[in-house]
């Protein structure tokens, strides 16, 4: 059974396994640094359908397929699915794995979507009320600027802050305790809300947000920064990833050495127009399936945080001149089930 310590850490007892993982993403991503990382590389930016919301719900359903099929489970085999998206109702989520028959519990936690799945998911595993699990998320380029920014025919210039939705899924199926990796703790975040009111800005909407949870999971188990290979943040981008580093340091923590940010992985900044990096569901997702957990089970990473961050924002409130709230969860995962803090 979990154990809570803190002001929101929980210690997972039974520790339970990412049994399987995959990531498919767009042809941009794949053209980026990490596109040998990933399952498959989609070079239709329509998957085949005819919109794009049709073809963020085939990226995600084509995700937990092939998540399902490397663990060698069919859907009737999960107890539950966690999933979100970025699209209102959750769009690409509800039709992309309705014709699944998956229980299902649709997450709203913008770019934190995947890191929320997978601290309810295992907490729920470590009750022992499942056997299997899969969280699960995705985003896609055009569905996220037609709702958010811009219609893309609109033709609009993209600010220095601004950073490029991610079209990427990932999907992980949980299981009890088998081999590496092993979720070994969460700490559920608090919105946070330093006023910004730039969409065009989110790294520094949720830079404060990844702070604020890192700097609790320290306290609450008392751990040091140089106990872990890399500590991941969600798609915080270039310029969210320095602020978020000045923020720590203010607080007498340092994690330069150890910070790792998918959105600023995502993509080569010398050769692709992408601004400011990464961002949306699928960028954390995908890179945390496709470059960090792969690299745990071979033990090549010992101990990593993993820390999706999140802007939870809406085109309504942002219309009314409403500032953007961050939040971000935070997972400890690891090769070893007993090991490290």
């Amino acid at each position: 059974m979990a154990k809570k310590i803190g002001t929101g850490t929980y210690l997972l007892e039974h520790a339970p396994s990412a049994a399987a993982y995959a990531a498919i993403v767009g042809q941009m991503e794949g053209e980026g640094p990490l596109g040998a990382c990933f399952d498959y590389v989609e070079q239709d930016s329509y998957f085949g359908k005819d919109s794009w919301e049709q073809a963020e719900s085939e990226l995600q359903r084509r995700t937990v397929g092939t998540a399902l099929q490397k663990a060698e489970l069919t859907a009737q085999d999960i107890d539950l699915i966690l999933a979100g998206d970025l699209i209102n109702q959750c769009t690409g989520t509800t039709y992309g794995l309705r014709g699944m028959g998956i229980p299902l519990l649709g997450l709203y936690g913008a770019c934190s979507t995947m890191a929320e799945g997978l601290a309810l998911g295992s907490i729920l595993m470590d009750s022992g009320i499942a056997r299997h699990i899969v969280a699960a998320t995705s985003s896609h380029f055009s569905t996220a600027e037609r709702q958010f920014r811009f219609p893309l025919s609109y033709g609009g210039q993209r600010t220095p802050t601004a950073q490029w939705t991610c079209t990427a899924s990932g999907a992980v199926v949980l299981a009890p305790c088998q081999n590496a990796p092993y979720l070994r703790a969460v700490t559920i975040g608090r919105i946070v809300d330093y006023g910004i009111t730039d969409a065009n800005n989110m790294g520094a909407a949720m830079a404060p947000a990844a702070a604020d949870t890192i700097l609790r999971f320290l306290a609450d188990t008392g751990a040091s920064p140089k106990e872990f290979d890399a500590i991941v943040t969600g798609d915080l981008g270039l310029i969210g990833s320095k602020l978020l580093c000045e923020i720590l340091q203010k607080e007498g923590v340092d994690i330069r050495k150890q910070h790792r940010d998918c959105g600023a992985m995502m993509f080569d900044p010398e050769q692709q127009d992408t601004h400011a990096g990464g961002s949306g569901c699928g960028c954390s997702a995908s890179v945390l399936c496709g470059y960090f957990l792969p690299r745990i089970r071979t033990g090549e990473l010992k101990n990593i945080l993993f820390a999706a961050t999140g802007a939870l924002m809406s085109p309504t409130a942002s219309q009314q001149g409403e500032s953007i709230p961050g939040i971000s969860h935070l997972i400890h995962i690891s090769a070893d089930k007993k090991g490290g803090n």
